[in-house]
C-alpha cells in the first residue's frame, strides 16, 4: 500500500528554519539586556575595577601624608623596581608559589579521594557532608586560633597527645622554626579547604551518566581505567574550577600567618599579601604597598589563565579523548 500523499510532504521536506528577527528588533533587545545589566555592571566597577585600578595609580606614585591630607608625587616604575630588587619581596613570592603549589596539590588529592567515597556513598552521604562542611564553614581567624592552641609548645593539644602515644618524649615548639612552622601552616590551611575542593568535586561527580559506567564495565574495564578513560576527563573541568578558586585564595593568604606567626620564625611564612600590609600599613609606604598588591594581582591572574590553558577548561574546548 503506498504512502498517502497527504503525508509525503511531511516525510521529504526539511525540519522548519528558525525564523530570523529583524535587525531592528535584536537591537532594541540588545538595549534591553544590556539596561538590565547596567545597575550590576557599575555596582562591579565600583567595588573591583576601581580600587584596582586605583591601586595601580598609587603603585606608580610616592604618598606623602601631610596635615593636610596626603599628596601624590609619580615616580613612575621605582616603586616596582625597588620591590623586585628586594630579597624579602623574592623570597615572600617563592614562599607564596610553594605554598599554593604543595597546598592545592594536596588538597585536590585529598579531596578528589573524598569525594569518590561519597559518591559510592548511600546511608549517610548527608551527615558526612554535614561534618566536612564544619571547617570550611568557620572564620579563618577562628580556625587559625584554634591552631595556635593546638600547637602551642607550652599548653598545645598537639604535644600533649604525642607525648601521652610515646611519639615524642618532649614538647615541640610547632611554629618556632621555620621549616616546622611551614609544614603546620599548610597542614591548617588544607585542613580547612579540602572539604571545599570535595563538594566541588562531588557535584561534578554526580554529573557523569551511569550509563558509561555500566558499559565500561560490561566491556570488562578495571576500576583504574573506568577512572582514567571516563572519570578524570569529564571531571576536568570541574577540576579546573576547583583549582582556579584555590589558587587565588592561596596566593593571597594573609589571615593564617597573620594570626599563627606574623610572618615568622623571621620571615620564613611571610606571603606576599602579608608583605604588602605590613610595608603598607606598618611601614606607611603606601607606594610600594600597592606596587606588591598590583604584581600580586598580575601573578595571580597569569597562574589562572595557566591553570584554564592546562585543563583546556574553556567553553567548547573540552577534550575528552
Amino acid at each position: 500500500m503506498g504512502t498517502p500523499k497527504l503525508l509525503e510532504p511531511q516525510l521529504t521536506n526539511p525540519s522548519p528554519r528558525p525564523e530570523k528577527r529583524s535587525p531592528g528588533l535584536s537591537r532594541r533587545l540588545a538595549r534591553q539586556g544590556w539596561a538590565f545589566a547596567l545597575p550590576a555592571l557599575v555596582m562591579i566597577a565600583a567595588i573591583t575595577i576601581f580600587p584596582i585600578l586605583y591601586s595601580v595609580i598609587v603603585s606608580l606614585n610616592h604618598i606623602t601624608f601631610t596635615s593636610q591630607g596626603y599628596h601624590f608625587q609619580w615616580v613612575g616604575l621605582h616603586n616596582y623596581s625597588v620591590i623586585f630588587s628586594n630579597p624579602l619581596y623574592r623570597y615572600s613570592l617563592i614562599f607564596t608559589v610553594i605554598y599554593t603549589i604543595v597546598t592545592v596539590f594536596v588538597e585536590l588529592v585529598v579531596g578528589l579521594l573524598i569525594a569518590l567515597v561519597l559518591d559510592k556513598l548511600i546511608a549517610g552521604r548527608g551527615l558526612m557532608l554535614a561534618v566536612l562542611l564544619l571547617p570550611w564553614s568557620l572564620i579563618t581567624v577562628i580556625s587559625a586560633e584554634m591552631w595556635n592552641y593546638i600547637y602551642n609548645g607550652v599548653y598545645g593539644v598537639l604535644n600533649a597527645l604525642l607525648i601521652g602515644i610515646g611519639i615524642l618524649h618532649t614538647p615541640v615548639v610547632w611554629l618556632g622554626k621555620p621549616f616546622i612552622a611551614i609544614v603546620s601552616m599548610m597542614f591548617a590551611d588544607i585542613w580547612k579547604t579540602t572539604p571545599f575542593v570535595a563538594i566541588i568535586l562531588l557535584a561534578g561527580l554526580q554529573m557523569i551518566p551511569h550509563e558509561l559506567y555500566e558499559a565500561a564495565e560490561m566491556d570488562g574495564a578495571s576500576g583504574s581505567a573506568r577512572f582514567w578513560r571516563i572519570t578524570f576527563p569529564l571531571l576536568r573541568p570541574t577540576i579546573a574550577l576547583s583549582v582556579l578558586f584555590r589558587v587565588l585564595q592561596a596566593f593571597g593568604i594573609f589571615d593564617l600567618p597573620f594570626v599563627l606567626t606574623q610572618g615568622g620564625p623571621g620571615h620564613a611564612t611571610e606571603s606576599l599579601a602579608l608583605l604588602g600590609w605590613q610595608v603598607m600599613f606598618q611601614d606607611l609606604n603606601m607606594g610600594r604597598g600597592a606596587a606588591i598588591a598590583a604584581s600580586t594581582t598580575l601573578i595571580v591572574l597569569g597562574a589562572s589563565l595557566l591553570v584554564l590553558r592546562a585543563f583546556r577548561a574553556q567553553v567548547g574546548e573540552e577534550d575528552l579523548g
